[in-house]
């Protein structure tokens, strides 16, 4: 009686998952048609290289910046919810083109401030394999999965030709996590805890200046370490046709963006708590910008933001948690909540990590024998 009970649960769960996915594709039919468009295009070009080139950073480009738009735009879309959508991607748009017409002209062409001169990444792919074209697209279905994904792991592991360059990318994103983890912790629980009116009443128009102000710088320094994970299809060094190329579409495609409101995954931060209020959202992109300039200064290994990101929110959720319920009940709550919220998102972070490492180990013959020297 028992084997059979069991046996019904197995089936309701196999029952759920297939109704999951039904329902996924009927209501995905339209997305999913787009992506088997593109699935075709990258196995159709793959063998020609500039073609494949340019069609693999278009779908870097967007996809990577849809997908962490989260960290950077996403509390500034949050909340700027009120405003025109063009005048915010004006705004961010420009920057961006400043951003990386600094890095250009500093660096002789180069667009992502040296990330992509240390070993490993420092050579321009001569021809592409299918998986390369299709790492993006998989960074798309999992973006529309509002999947935390890091695209430097995702985008950068199937170019690297060294297995070190992964561990120490992996190494400085693990500690940026970390880092961001506590140090939330310490100035979310300090705020909640002795800045009682931190966010009651209305703001003050001085706080959506403030929010512009650190909203951009954040956007800027993002632009630094990640800029990296979208040029890693083109030459090292950009001629000035390429340039534009390269600075207009992703410049467009922020319209887009910004159009959509960020488009799905924006419920990862739209879920948090009181993130749309503007005092809240400066403070995250304020933190959030000193931790990624520290890691910018600190080497030019690129890191993935996205670990950092999630560790921040996470650290945040905990300390209000710990710093708002006085009942232990509701403190209980509370915690177990932002738990939830933590495992959550360092789990699909996580899945993002471990498809970037197989990819890596199938496509970089490289990265295969330094592995297999480890284990004789």
């Amino acid at each position: 009686m028992a084997k059979l009970k069991d046996q019904n649960i197995n089936q309701d769960a196999l029952s759920k998952v297939a109704y999951t996915l039904f329902d996924f594709t009927k209501k995905e039919k339209t997305f999913l048609l787009v992506i088997c468009i593109l699935i075709s295009i990258a196995g159709m070009i793959t063998p020609y290289t500039y073609l494949a080139m340019w069609f693999g950073f278009a779908l870097a480009a967007y996809s990577a910046i849809a997908n962490d738009s989260i960290q950077t735009i996403g509390t500034f879309i949050a909340s700027n919810h009120q405003r025109k959508w063009y005048w915010l991607w004006l705004f961010m748009g420009l920057i961006f083109v400043a951003t990386v017409t600094y890095s250009w002209f500093t660096f002789q062409g180069d667009v992502s401030y040296q990330r992509l001169q240390v070993p490993g990444l420092d050579k321009a792919p001569e021809n592409f394999v299918f998986l390369q074209l299709a790492a993006p697209i998989v960074l798309l279905v999992m973006t529309r999965l509002r999947m935390p994904v890091s695209t430097t792991f995702l985008l950068l592991n199937v170019f690297t030709y060294k297995a070190g360059t992964i561990l120490d990318v992996m190494k400085k994103s693990f500690l940026g996590y970390l880092l961001a983890f506590f140090i939330a912790i310490i100035v979310w629980f300090l705020v909640e805890r002795f800045v009682k009116n931190f966010l009651k009443g209305e703001a003050k128009t001085y706080w959506y200046i403030l929010q512009w102000i650190t909203s951009g710088t954040l956007w800027a320094v993002w632009i630094m370490q990640d800029a990296a994970n979208i040029a890693v299809f083109l030459p090292r060094q950009l001629n000035t046709w390429e340039f534009i190329g390269y600075t207009g579409f992703i410049f467009l495609g922020l319209g887009f963006l910004f159009y959509l409101k960020g488009d799905r995954i924006q419920g990862i931060v739209n879920e948090k708590t009181k993130v749309t209020d503007v005092r809240a959202a400066t403070l995250v992109d304020f933190v959030y910008a000193i931790i990624l300039f520290y890691f910018k200064m600190l080497s030019n290994v690129p890191m993935s933001t996205t670990w950092v990101f999630i560790g921040l929110l996470g650290g945040r959720e905990l300390a209000i948690a710990l710093a708002k319920s006085k009942k232990l009940s509701k403190r209980k709550a509370r915690i177990f909540r932002a738990y939830s919220l933590a495992r959550r998102d360092i789990t699909k972070a996580a899945i993002g990590l471990l498809v970037s490492l197989i990819l890596a180990l199938i496509i970089n013959e490289g990265v295969r024998n330094e592995i297999m020297d480890l284990f004789r």
